[in-house]
């Protein structure tokens, strides 16, 4: 009962405070009808009060999100099923789902009545231009009298999560010189002529040829195994982003981290697609290792893309570090593709320096737009004391220099321009505008 008076609308207030007002004045004034104007008044609410507060009906959801994944700018969608599982129909029920500001704000919906062990189904669409890591729901049920006196919410526990991933850009399926060259496991293995007992067998996967089955094998250990012949090779290769927020310019989606982020989604995509293992690596650090599966990695790097924020430091040597102490650059045999914001001469020697033996290295570099320079100082002043254009061409041909191939672009849209070029010249990546 308290629940329901604290419940009141303020029409429902209203009615008891003039009801109350009516009484007292009756009661000064000596006036019968007037008290028993302000006793109905005041007796309304404290109906309907009643009758909402005894209320019994219990009501069941059940939710569905589709897709729980997607990039920015496309549509998902949230189907509620909403049942009575009481033996007493509802009365007047708003709905409301709880939706973040930046999926479009709350969906909201009113059901005059849902009969005993009955249901309703609502759905409605959600979009986001922002990539993150969004809650949807729980779902809100408001209880209501028919004359909107007493209003009381009960709530559900259940709720979807979405995640809004980059942006990804198609890419040509030209490969890099040099991004192929090895990093599998071992060599090709062949039946030994000394008999079967050579081969080294491994577990039934769905899809394997029955003919392969290793008899003897499977009767030693108790399970289907199959002869593994053949282990080919499997090339290696590495993501790098960098997230400085000094290295960045501009806010919202326009912005170079934005499109950065893009840029890498596209790249580790199209990458893993081909079947390399990639591995995840940003400034800070290794973020992913190389994931046991295509599918599962394209999933993590897209969940760890969805949230990835500028950071607060400063400095590349973790990153590198990461870079120098596993992967194709120490053993000259991967792919690195590393997507940076601006650099100074410094960071770009350092960059230079992490490549090593005959591993394929790829830098693109996200440029701003004239007149961008890097944030050096609270004046906005650059940080080695020359704009960003200049900036930009000496980390270039630092990088050049150091061994690594260079491509520019202004935003993650240019990507699949330089990726087709790059199949089509001995050096891979050109310069953009040279």
């Amino acid at each position: 009962m308290r629940r329901a008076l604290a419940g009141l609308t303020t029409r429902g207030r209203s009615f008891v405070a003039a009801g109350a007002t009516a009484i007292a004045c009756a009661i000064a004034l000596g006036e019968r009808d007037l008290l028993r104007a302000g006793v109905l008044v005041l007796a309304l609410p404290l109906l309907c009060t009643v009758a909402v507060a005894r209320t019994r009906y219990r009501l069941a959801c059940a939710r569905r999100l589709e897709p729980a994944r997607l990039p920015v700018g496309h549509e998902s969608r949230v189907d509620l099923r909403l049942e009575n599982v009481s033996r007493l129909p509802s009365g007047l029920l708003m709905v409301e789902d709880r939706v973040p500001y930046a999926l479009g704000g709350r969906a909201r919906f009113v059901l005059e009545r849902i009969e005993p062990h009955a249901f309703r189904e609502l759905g409605y669409r959600i979009r986001s231009d922002v990539r993150g890591r969004y809650r949807v729901g729980p779902l809100t049920v408001r209880l209501a009298d028919p004359f909107g006196m007493v209003e009381l919410v009960r709530s559900f526990s259940l709720s979807d999560t979405l995640t809004v991933t980059p942006a990804i850009v198609p890419l040509p399926p030209s490969r890099l010189s040099g991004a192929w060259t090895g990093g599998g496991d071992s060599v090709a293995r062949a039946v030994s002529a000394a008999g079967e007992d050579d081969v080294a067998p491994r577990e039934y996967r769905h899809g394997d040829d029955l003919r392969r089955v290793h008899w003897r094998s499977t009767a030693r250990h108790g399970e289907l195994m199959v002869r593994r012949e053949e282990q080919h090779f499997q090339s290696s290769g590495t993501l790098f982003l960098d997230t400085r927020r000094s290295a960045h310019w501009g806010d919202g989606p326009g912005g170079s981290f934005e499109q950065a982020v893009s840029a890498t989604a596209s790249i580790g995509v199209h990458l893993v697609r081909t079947g390399m293992s990639l591995r995840y690596v940003t400034d800070g650090g290794e973020a992913l290792p190389a994931g046991p599966s295509e599918g599962a990695f394209e999933g993590l790097l897209l969940d760890a893309l969805a949230v990835a924020r500028r950071s607060k430091g400063g400095s590349l040597s973790a990153g590198l570090a990461a870079l120098r102490g596993r992967g194709g650059s120490r053993e000259g045999d991967g792919l690195v593709v590393g997507v940076f914001g601006v650099l100074s001469d410094d960071e770009a020697r350092a960059i230079a320096a992490a490549r090593r033996g005959t591993g394929t290295c790829v830098a693109v570099l996200v440029q701003g737009g004239p007149g961008a320079q890097r944030d050096g100082g609270a004046d906005g002043a650059p940080a080695n004391g020359a704009g960003e254009g200049t900036a930009r061409v000496t980390a270039a041909g630092l990088l050049r220099a150091g061994g690594w191939r260079v491509v520019t672009v202004r935003s993650a849209a240019e990507l699949a321009g330089a990726w087709a070029r790059a199949g089509k010249t001995d050096e891979g990546f050109v310069r953009d505008g040279a």
